[in-house]
């Protein structure tokens, strides 16, 4: 039997449950309900201000997510690895059934607390006798970023846990033996071994915050419409498919671009 005959059923279900219903969504952006050209539905969306609004809002919560997770990934992970403390290695044990929960689950808890009638509103009220707390930012773009941040920093912090690990410690001893400080040996010694973790994981987070609905969606912003918001309300709330169909064709482009960087860089990164 030829070898590439056992190909055939992995491709045959790849091409029914992907392929298929992913070119449905390209045609139906290049065949307009209501008729005209191909392309008419691509200009009319890129000429409305909603469509510009949402891929500019989607990029700078990526963007800015993306930063505070590599930031506060990286200090996290370094108290993690080189901070001698009880139940180290069970926090990391931890960050490993973390990347399973859903995103939604992290907002819902951020609600329980910021919400506008969370605990942290609720205890102020209390304490100071007024009808209303100060605390209701998680439905601004704010609140959205602190919620991405909060549920995509372990992606960082995992690659950045194993790269840790293959550290050559000989080169910390040696450095602290020459009276280097902690910041110098951080800068000089760690951050450039953990490079490609960090980029790795940046590129991994970039990723999915380009194509995150549960976070923004749970948090009840409102006035926060990005690229995968605008596609639930073009198709569901509008019932205009074809706008919807092109918005997603748009969302798949920049995802599989950045999705084809995350994999070069892992390639690299070994993570």
């Amino acid at each position: 039997m030829p070898g590439w005959l056992w190909a055939v059923p992995p491709v045959a279900v790849l091409a029914a449950v992907f392929l298929y219903p992913l070119a449905l969504v390209v045609q139906q952006s290049l065949s307009p309900e209501n008729g005209g050209g191909a392309f008419d539905a691509y200009a009319k969306v890129f000429a409305s201000h909603s469509f510009r609004e949402a891929l500019g809002t989607t990029v700078w919560l990526a963007v800015g997510a993306t930063i505070g997770c590599l930031v506060l990934g990286f200090a996290l992970a370094l108290v993690i690895a080189f901070v001698p403390f009880p139940g180290a290695r069970a926090v990391a044990k931890f960050i490993d059934v973390f990347l399973s929960f859903p995103s939604f689950l992290i907002t819902l808890a951020l609600l329980f607390v910021y919400g506008t009638v969370g605990m942290a509103n609720g205890l102020w009220t209390d304490v100071f006798g007024v009808s209303d707390g100060p605390f209701h930012f998680l439905a601004t773009p704010w609140g959205v970023l602190l919620a991405e941040i909060t549920y995509f920093t372990p992606f960082v912090m995992r690659p950045l846990l194993a790269s840790f690990s293959q550290l050559d410690t000989a080169q910390l001893e040696v450095a602290s033996s020459l009276g280097a400080r902690p910041a110098r040996i951080v800068r000089r010694v760690i951050l450039p071994e953990s490079l490609p973790a960090l980029a790795a994981g940046g590129s991994l987070v970039l990723v999915m915050c380009l194509n995150e609905f549960g976070i923004v969606l749970f948090t009840g912003a409102k006035d926060v419409t990005t690229l995968p918001m605008l596609i639930y309300g073009k198709a569901i709330l509008e019932s205009d498919y074809s706008a919807a169909c092109v918005v997603a064709v748009v969302n798949i482009a920049i995802s599989v671009g950045l999705f084809g960087l995350y994999r070069v860089v892992s390639k690299r990164a070994g993570a």
